[in-house]
């Protein structure tokens, strides 16, 4: 009994010596060559022990080729499972690497790898397309954020270009004396230097607040106050227009106070009201309302009459250097805010108070909404 355990452990220990020297001789072979030496090496061990247990034993040769064959399919059994599996890695292991190699080159949707994969490999396979996913988003922000970049160079190169055109004529017609109104020259100049320093001051606002914003001290902010003084300092634009400027806020003394900046939000909100007010016909109304919603947050609405936006056009409301104006007058020009900055300046500013902005049509036209959290107790 004791030889047979002897030469037992021999001959497993040699074929697993065997085994361990061809594994590590195709170590970096494919994952399918290393599982299928995996899966024959105990199958050959146990093969040897038991045909050297057989003859030790001195049983049957029926006996001993019943046992032999039982062994063998097990170890074919083995052999195809292992090729299987090995299969499975593989198809998966290669889908992975193709995945690693569009990563961040290609945003596409991949082709399904076919047939099953382990859990883990299919795990990895759903990050690295979540991965793939939030890359192709980040991609298309980047194209649309350097599509705006170049619509406001040239939308700012004309605003500029025209008021300055337009300054030059007169200087050279005051220069040569065939401009009788000298005053009204002047005071035209006047203008126009006050409209390019709009625009610069714009320009400026906006890169402040697409840089890192620096701490700022912030306070108690009363949006119903502050919506009656925006509507108060544009009744005369308003008027001057046309346009019918409403307030519209909830009865009681709620304050409707959010925490921020109250010349930033005052900003913002003269925006969009300035903004209502030049898209609206003569005859129309400009609604801005304040109220509080069911879970806290203040809201503040502007509604004008301008018709609607486009449906097309509706995500690209906010974007920087749009506008809704097809043409590019010197007229236009002065009464837009900004170059088509001032929707883009406002949705800065109210994202930097952890707010939200959105655009909707309604009936006879659109709805600026911004969205605020209040003031914490």
């Amino acid at each position: 009994m004791a030889t047979i355990l002897a030469l037992t452990t021999l001959w497993t220990l040699v074929v697993a010596g065997v085994g361990a020297a061809v594994l590590w001789r195709f170590r970096r072979r494919s994952l399918r060559v290393t599982m299928i030496v995996v899966a024959l090496a105990p199958m050959v061990a146990a093969l040897a022990a038991v045909l050297q247990s057989v003859r030790a034993m001195f049983i049957s040769q029926h006996d001993s080729w019943v046992v032999l064959w039982t062994l063998a399919f097990a170890a074919l059994l083995g052999l195809l499972m292992s090729v299987l599996l090995g299969q499975w890695i593989s198809t998966g292991s290669r889908d992975v690497g193709r995945r690693l190699r569009h990563l961040g080159t290609s945003y596409e949707e991949p082709e399904i790898a076919g047939g099953a994969v382990p859990a883990e490999l299919a795990e990895l396979t759903d990050e690295l397309e979540m991965t793939r996913k939030k890359l192709a988003a980040s991609h298309e922000r980047e194209r649309a954020l350097e599509t705006s970049r170049r619509e406001l160079v040239a939308f700012m190169s004309h605003d500029l270009r025209t008021p300055l055109a337009g300054l030059r004529a007169v200087s050279e017609g005051l220069e040569d004396g065939v401009i009788d109104d000298v005053p009204g020259a002047l005071r035209q100049m006047r203008s126009t230097v006050d409209r390019m320093t709009g625009l610069v001051d714009d320009l400026f606002e906006l890169s402040r607040l697409s840089a890192a914003p620096p701490p700022r001290r912030r306070s108690a902010v009363s949006l119903r106050e502050l919506a009656e003084d925006v509507a108060g300092e544009n009744n005369e634009h308003a008027r001057a227009e046309g346009v019918q400027l409403s307030v519209s806020t909830p009865d009681g003394d709620d304050r409707l106070a959010v925490q921020g900046d109250p010349d930033e939000l005052t900003r913002a909100v003269t925006n969009l009201v300035g903004n209502a007010i030049r898209h609206t016909a003569p005859g129309g109304t400009v609604t801005l309302a304040v109220d509080r919603e069911t879970d806290g947050r203040v809201r503040l609405a502007v509604t004008d009459g301008c018709g609607g936006i486009p449906a097309d056009d509706l995500e690209r409301v906010f974007d920087v250097g749009w506008r809704g104006d097809e043409q590019r007058t010197p007229e236009t020009a002065a009464a837009s805010s900004g170059g088509g900055l001032g929707l883009a300046i406002a949705r800065g500013v109210v994202e930097s108070h952890d707010g939200k902005i959105a655009v909707s049509n309604v009936d006879g036209g659109c709805a600026f909404e911004i969205d605020l959290p209040p003031v914490h107790s």
